[in-house]
């Protein structure tokens, strides 16, 4: 009885090391994403294209910027899909996370929206806006603001509010947390929402937006990561390859009319 225990336990140790070395093909690949409109777009690709590669997903939705990234790294999920190259060098930097970044998919232009005035101009002296408290993200925004003449920034790569040089409108700036920045509208003058949050409270970036970054040589597309020992994974080269796919291309463009653009 005990070799027997102990065979069964060698078997069960084996097929355990098998399972956890990168896993198979035939694995459900669990990827991390935010609800809109990563969720939608992994979904596309799960129930109508995902078949043709003999690959199953799981799609895991989050809700803040946060989760998805210690997820990964803890191995609950395979790979994830929310973020952009200087979010995630940012983290990478701050957390010492192995985990790569495989390709872009699309882009959600940044917006400036406002329920008090209706054109940039009319913004009071005084005015509070809103901007994400993750460096990344309040460093983008500044940029929008600056690239729409109401603040000059010093020249660094990653400004915050503190590099702030000219604030003729004396603007006062509020972080919060990205997910909170469509609620703060009701309290704000203006606020600099990210594409995802504005589309799932309802906004229409292309036509919504008192200011909207450009599409065209955005460093900030988001895209497809995983760790650093999965990154040539089977599944994750099949999952890269479809996201990647003309049919994804018309799907964004179909769906999300100008608010997200395939990269």
């Amino acid at each position: 009885m005990r070799i027997k225990a102990a065979l069964i336990a060698v078997a069960l140790t084996a097929l355990s090391a098998c399972s956890s070395a990168g896993g198979s093909a035939s694995d459900t690949l669990k990827v991390g994403v935010s609800p809109v409109p990563h969720a939608q777009i992994l979904k596309y690709v799960a129930d109508n294209l995902a078949s043709q590669k003999g690959l199953k997903i799981e799609v895991v939705e989050f809700t803040d910027y946060v989760q998805p990234n210690t997820a990964l790294v803890d191995g609950s999920l395979d790979a994830n899909y929310f973020q952009t190259v200087p979010y995630l060098e940012t983290f990478t930097k701050e957390s010492g996370a192995k985990v790569d970044w495989v390709q872009p998919v699309h882009v959600e232009p940044l917006g400036l929206y406002s329920k008090k005035v209706k054109k940039l101009d009319e913004l009071p002296s005084g005015a509070k806006v809103a901007l994400a408290n993750d460096a990344t993200n309040e460093a983008r925004g500044l940029k929008l603001l600056e690239a729409n003449g109401l603040v000059k920034l010093k020249a660094v790569d990653q400004p915050t509010v503190r590099d702030v040089a000219e604030n003729p409108k004396n603007l006062q700036f509020v972080p919060l947390e990205a997910a909170q920045l469509p609620r703060s509208l009701e309290d704000t003058d203006a606020s600099v929402i990210n594409g995802n949050y504005a589309i799932d409270a309802g906004l229409k970036p292309a036509t919504d937006s008192l200011a909207l970054e450009k599409a065209e040589g955005n460093p900030n597309a988001n895209g497809l990561v995983t760790r650093t020992e999965l990154k040539d994974d089977k599944r994750i080269r099949d999952l890269a390859e479809l996201l990647g796919s003309q049919q994804v291309k018309d799907y964004i463009k179909q769906t999300f009319d100008g608010s997200v653009i395939p990269v």
